[in-house]
């Protein structure tokens, strides 16, 4: 009885069968990881904008009972939105003249380190 070598070897048509399988099963895979970076992104925008909204609702009704408050003690219609126009102003100045864009470097340093390229210098 003759030993056949060519018994054990798989087949060319199994190679290509298999082969297709893990093709389509990496595609599946990448599909799938694909969607839930999309879902992870748009739960995260989503958050995102209404945390904006609900922040800046809240800094511009602030700014009015501020306003309004300083109407009180300025015993005037318009003069504590005048100041309150007038504390923005200032800032707007600051920022434009006196604040060195090396203070916003050094948050943005601070902030965003190691979020893209993660080093292992810890």
């Amino acid at each position: 009885m003759a030993h056949d070598d060519h018994s054990s070897a798989p087949r060319p048509e199994t190679l290509i069968s298999n082969l297709t399988g893990y093709v389509d099963t990496r595609i599946d895979l990448i599909r799938l990881e694909l969607q839930q970076r999309t879902n992870g992104l748009f739960v995260s925008v989503a958050h995102g904008i209404f945390l904006a909204f609900f922040g800046l609702m809240f800094f511009l009704f602030l700014n009015l009972y501020a306003a309004l408050a300083l109407n009180d003690v300025f015993d005037s219609h318009s003069l504590g939105f005048a100041a309150v126009a007038g504390f923005y102003l200032l800032l707007l100045v600051l920022v434009l003249v006196g604040i060195d864009k090396k203070a916003f470097q050094g948050l943005a340093d601070k902030t965003l380190k190691d979020t893209i390229y993660k080093s292992n210098k810890h």
